[in-house]
């Protein structure tokens, strides 16, 4: 299975924890990076900068094509990645 990665803004986003709390449930582990903080500000470039996203959580499926990610509550994209199990 890919890694999955996903791309937070610190324990007061409801929509970062929803989506977790939705990975858990499938069973999917995945790495966070809490973007506000300061040690993490390439990740931050990388989600704004290089993905173009605005809105938390993130969500990168590390598969090696660099195609495979999305931004907010996907319910769909979290269910088709715990079928890749």
């Amino acid at each position: 299975m890919a890694t999955v990665t996903i791309y937070t803004t610190g324990p007061g986003c409801g929509k970062c924890r929803f989506t977790k709390d939705m990975l858990d449930a499938k069973g999917v582990s995945y790495r966070e990076i809490d973007i506000t903080a300061p040690e993490n500000a390439a990740a931050r470039e990388y989600v704004t900068g290089d993905l173009g996203y605005t809105v938390a959580p993130v969500v990168v499926v590390e598969d090696g094509t660099g195609q495979d990610h999305w931004c907010d509550v996907r319910p769909d994209n979290i269910d088709r990645v715990a079928a890749l199990a």
